[in-house]
């Protein structure tokens, strides 16, 4: 039976590109490959077929002798060696003789395992190991100052080091401590997830700690100092007269580290909030009023 011709195989016209004839190949190699069809004797010769027009059509120079002379250019004739389009063979041509060697069935598998994963012959690459992921709970200031811990995989204690700074959602990638490859594959890697536990009175946007800090209407109006709670303990902040309800403070370096810096931080910013009594006396209404400038007058609250 005649051969079909090899652009009319994979789909495409005889001015196409080297990317549409890798594309179309794929496609249909995907299609037809044995794995994805088996028993289906129809789907192996059409994957043959596909796996031989693409072998001709992506060498430049056999593309060229096919284009000029057709199957008998590429060892297609009856020359060739029966029974595998694969391997290849020798052929006269014109007085000129031709030998095509397409690196037997093995060396198809090994390109199409490249490709796609998957094929089977004796030069399979050996397989690698399944990555693993496994979760880690860290403490506010464990995340914001690093930490060393030991996880249990597989039977095995691993101490994995925490860099200072690391947030929550971000993994570590430990080579190699993921799955047992078989056959002397590569094991796979290990990630470990961290989870950062939520700070009771602090919040953290990346490397920047946000607190909120209450102070009575007066200590607002005259100033005063106070104790601010940070990641390193508490430090004093002077609170200037006259402070808004809502003025954020910054404590530079307060924050957390920077990662891949060499030791900067970022700042705590200390937001305000001036709280408004409640329940006052009549002698603390009294001098409100008084304050206020004339008894009973809507005027600004300060003046």
């Amino acid at each position: 039976m005649a051969k079909r011709d090899y652009y009319e195989i994979l789909g495409v016209p005889k001015s196409a590109s080297d990317d549409e004839i890798k594309k179309a190949y794929r496609k249909l190699a995907i299609k037809y490959h044995p794995d994805k069809n088996p028993g289906d004797k129809a789907a192996e010769e059409k994957f043959k077929e596909v796996s031989e027009a693409h072998e001709v059509l992506s060498d430049k120079q056999k593309r060229a002798r096919y284009d000029q002379f057709g199957h008998a250019g590429v060892g297609g004739a009856a020359g060739g060696r029966a029974g595998n389009p694969f391997q290849g063979g020798e052929f006269n041509f014109n007085g000129q003789n031709f030998n095509f060697d397409f690196g037997g069935a093995g060396g198809l598998d090994d390109i199409l395992g490249s490709i796609f994963g998957f094929g089977g012959g004796q030069r399979r690459r050996p397989m690698r190991g399944a990555d693993h992921r496994i979760g880690v709970t860290l403490d506010f200031e464990e995340a914001v100052f690093g930490t060393t811990k030991t996880i249990s995989v597989g039977g095995k204690n691993i101490k994995v080091k925490i860099p200072a700074g690391i947030d929550d959602g971000m993994s570590i990638r430990l080579p190699g401590k993921g799955g047992e490859a078989p056959k002397g594959g590569t094991p796979g890697d290990l990630y470990v997830v961290i989870r950062v536990k939520p700070h009771k009175r602090l919040t953290r946007e990346g490397s920047i700690i946000l607190s909120e800090v209450k102070i009575s209407m007066v200590d607002a109006a005259l100033g005063t100092t106070i104790d601010v709670e940070t990641v390193d303990g508490s430090v004093r902040m002077k609170i200037p007269a006259g402070t808004q309800s809502g003025t954020p403070f910054r404590l530079s370096g307060h924050g957390v580290p920077l990662m891949r810096s060499d030791g900067d931080r970022g700042p705590h910013i200390v937001t305000v909030i001036v709280e408004t009594p409640k329940n006052l006396t009549k002698r603390q209404k009294e001098l409100l009023e008084e304050f206020r400038g004339t008894k009973g007058k809507k005027r600004g609250f300060w003046g």
